[in-house]
């Protein structure tokens, strides 16, 4: 699919080169669109080579996290939780270990540790499975629960905000946990309401109460503020975290006698080659979305999706944003290009790019989650786990627009 949609950038930005050279006699249109393919591949290599240091500053923090156990802690405290969603994996088994273990990797951040151990979890519950090529509740709703992607430090988003000059850079956290978080809610329990998986028992009620209330606790304390000052409020509450983490994962190393020096030395190592790595992946994307917007379709597509929310009495400040929002369940990297290029065309701190931002941070990309995860154990009959998965990235990116016009309105 992405294979075909790459593609048809291509295609469509040469029909209109096309169309403007012939019919509006437009001469210059050529040119616009290969000078901004070649200002898109230079700007991609600048944009990797930028987050070389900031990338090996966190993954070397997130090997320290890994050894001193933080992610097996977290795991212990939601495995009750999966019991009772999956009630067809018998308790002990191997499958419950590594989905709290993927979950609490996604919950921090680790997107390497992550992948992994969600490709495990799913070759476990694909051995409770007595029909190999349907997919289980369990299998299904793991995959709902990934696409949907709970995280508590959007790390990924904090450095290309910090990489393309935002002013504060973790400003977007409060809105990237408001909208994250929404479309979490909002996929497990449609998957739990349309498989008539129980819902309603003490454990799932305690965890939903207690996630309730930190919500209700946040978003009641975030209406105490000036909406002047919500976006600042925002970044310090996001800074703070930040603070807490790092001293929290060296403190961890630390305490149980770690060589954390040298775990920080071998994830910075890997933070360097995932850096250099993302050049070939954000230089296509952009390279394509940059004809597009030189031969007038992008604007064009835009200033339709804008006549349309005024048709229907919205705001359309927001408008820039959905190319990263319709990307997002394609493909993650297409979605990240998408982002960076609005940051690119309207600034960083502009309404659109914060926009695009919250959006990058609310969920998972739908589609490759489900394509790789039934992919690697022959999954090829699917239950219901991509429609809810789109419907929280629904939810996600609706959640990421109103808590962005809340927390920076547009002047």
């Amino acid at each position: 699919m992405l294979n075909r949609l790459w593609l048809s950038f291509f295609f469509i930005t040469v029909l209109c080169v096309a169309y403007q050279s012939v019919m509006l006699g437009d001469i210059d249109s050529s040119s616009r669109v290969v000078a901004a393919w070649f200002a898109a591949a230079q700007v991609s290599v600048e944009i990797s080579i930028g987050l070389i240091g900031l990338m090996t500053l966190w993954l070397g923090l997130f090997k320290v996290a890994e050894h001193a156990g933080l992610i097996r802690v977290l795991g212990r405290g939601l495995t009750p939780l999966f019991s009772k969603l999956m009630p067809e994996v018998p308790k002990g088994h191997p499958a419950l270990g590594a989905m709290t273990m993927n979950l609490s990797a996604n919950v921090l951040g680790l997107d390497n540790a992550a992948t992994p151990l969600g490709l495990k979890a799913m070759h476990e519950l694909q051995t409770l499975n007595p029909e190999p090529e349907r997919a289980t509740k369990a299998q299904a709703l793991f995959l709902v629960i990934n696409a949907s992607s709970v995280t508590l430090i959007p790390v990924s988003v904090f450095l290309y905000r910090a990489q393309q000059g935002a002013a504060d850079p973790a400003s977007v956290f409060l809105p990237i946990l408001m909208a994250t978080s929404m479309s979490t809610v909002v996929g497990v329990t449609a998957y739990c309401l349309s498989q008539r998986i129980a819902l309603f028992n003490r454990v799932v009620f305690a965890y939903a109460a207690g996630f309730a209330l930190l919500l209700a606790g946040l978003i009641t304390w975030v209406s105490q503020w000036p909406a002047s000052d919500m976006g600042a409020n925002s970044g310090a509450l996001g800074n703070g975290l930040l603070i807490a983490v790092v001293v929290l994962f060296l403190a961890c190393g630390f305490w149980r006698k770690q060589p954390v020096y040298d775990q920080f030395i071998d994830g910075a190592k890997e933070g360097f080659k995932t850096a250099i790595g993302l050049i070939p992946y954000l230089l296509a994307m952009l390279v394509a979305i940059a004809g597009l917007r030189a031969s007038g379709a992008l604007d064009a597509a835009l200033a339709g999706a804008a006549w349309l929310a005024m048709q229907l009495g919205l705001a359309t400040d927001f408008i820039p944003a959905l190319t990263t929002a319709l990307m997002k369940p394609l493909s993650g990297s297409g979605a990240r290009a998408m982002m960076l290029e609005t940051m690119q065309a309207y600034g960083v701190d502009s309404f659109p790019a914060l926009v695009a931002a919250t959006v990058q941070g609310s969920s998972e990309t739908t589609f490759y989650v489900v394509a790789v995860y039934y992919g690697v154990i022959g999954v090829k009959r699917d239950r219901g786990a991509l429609a809810c998965g789109l419907l929280a990235d629904l939810a996600g990116v609706s959640t990421a627009i109103y808590a962005c016009y809340v927390f920076f309105p547009p002047s």
